[in-house]
């Protein structure tokens, strides 16, 4: 890897994809071993300003020799935070914004219209309030999170760990499994896997349901899936959810199962709990394929009332309802159909650059709809947002 791919990595907004598994698991064994977790109470933690007007910018001696040029002006035109540790400076990334937070116990829409100098005061006045520890993850030339260093309130689950454990388990319960595509960023890492020598055991009842009502061209398309997700920035626990895979964007089905950064957790837990959900398969393909039996007389309104209770983006819901309207016009349909045509919401916010992290939590909570009762939203009155 070539000193500019490191420049690169140091920036927030850096994100990698990945083709193919190996490729995945060596750059989380790589961050594993280039990365370092320190422990520090509190109170001695201290906040300086790094934006273009600081002392800290002016002068770089003061940080540790490993940061570079290129992570100072990033974070002086992201954050414009740095942080002491061990009597060196980091800058501070994004994502260690809220954990810091915590750290201080404070919070509030104003801090962040503060200018630097004021923020970074407030918050040491407030950290050195504290008795307690804290676990500071520093990554790729910045501090990336500022956990609690009890670990019962945090505990370090390594993804290249949480990845070989997934992947040896779903070689003995899903033989013939096809790593899709892999995505890493400073927030959250996913993977996704198709289940092809599972798609008649898991899909054939919903298949022929789907063929019964004249939707044969879909049924053909689908195929079962795994996601996986997970964050050493507190993000996101470690997850692994079902799919369904094989239109422009995968369907979150529901299934999942989760193992929190907490509570001393360790890998061999989350391996454990991923039998639960692939015993839950079924269930969620079960639940999806009862939409086919929900008849909606007013689906257009259904569907603008299932996406205003679930509180997604309006723009992107209004844009999906829209293309809705247009192919069914007012005819009825399935709750089905409209679950179907909700899954436009995603790919659109994918397609204008939403983060992975916003698109993944959205998909969890759009999976809610399949166990809503679709009849009480199927209103005849247009349904004001």
């Amino acid at each position: 890897m070539g000193v500019l791919t490191f420049f690169k990595q140091a920036l927030d907004s850096y994100s990698v994809q990945f083709k193919q598994f190996p490729d995945l698991l060596a750059y989380h064994e790589e961050q594993r071993k280039a990365s370092l977790w320190e422990r520090s109470e509190v109170k001695s933690l201290r906040v300086a300003a790094l934006d273009t007007k600081s002392p800290l910018y002016e002068d770089k001696s003061g940080f540790d020799p490993s940061v570079s040029q290129e992570a100072i002006v990033d974070t002086a035109e992201n954050l414009g935070l740095a942080i002491r540790v061990g009597g060196r400076y980091f800058p501070l990334r994004d994502t260690a914004y809220k954990s810091l937070l915590d750290r201080a116990k404070i919070n509030g829409t104003a801090l962040p219209k503060l200018a630097r100098a004021k923020l970074a005061e407030v918050l040491n006045s407030c950290l050195e309030l504290h008795k307690d520890s804290a676990l500071l993850l520093i990554r790729d030339e910045k501090v990336s999170a500022a956990h609690s260093g009890d670990s019962r309130d945090y505990s370090i689950l390594e993804i290249d760990q949480l990845l070989d454990g997934l992947q040896k388990k779903m070689d003995e319960r899903f033989p013939g499994n096809e790593f899709e595509s892999g995505y890493s960023d400073h927030a959250i890492t996913s993977a996704s896997w198709k289940l092809p020598d599972q798609k008649e055991s898991l899909l054939s009842t919903y298949e022929k349901m789907l063929e019964a009502g004249g939707k044969k061209a879909l049924a053909a398309k689908l195929m079962p899936g795994i996601r996986f997700s997970t964050s050493d920035t507190g993000v996101a626990s470690a997850k692994v959810s079902a799919l369904l895979m094989g239109l422009q964007y995968p369907i979150h089905i529901g299934g999942m199962v989760a193992v929190e950064h907490r509570r001393q957790s360790k890998v061999p837990d989350f391996v454990d709990v991923l039998d639960m959900l692939f015993a839950q398969f079924g269930d969620s393909v079960a639940q999806l394929s009862k939409l086919l039996t929900v008849h909606l007389d007013y689906p257009v309104n259904a569907m603008t009332a299932v996406c205003k209770k679930l509180a997604m983006p309006k723009k992107a819901a209004m844009e999906a309802i829209a293309m809705f309207e247009t192919v069914n016009g007012d005819n009825p349909a399935s709750a089905h159909d409209v679950f179907i045509a909700m899954q436009v919401i995603p790919f659109n916010l994918k397609v204008s650059g939403a983060p992975e992290s916003k698109l993944l939590s959205l998909q969890e909570n759009m999976a809610r709809a399949l166990t809503f009762r679709w009849s009480d939203y199927d209103l005849a009155k247009k349904v004001s947002w």
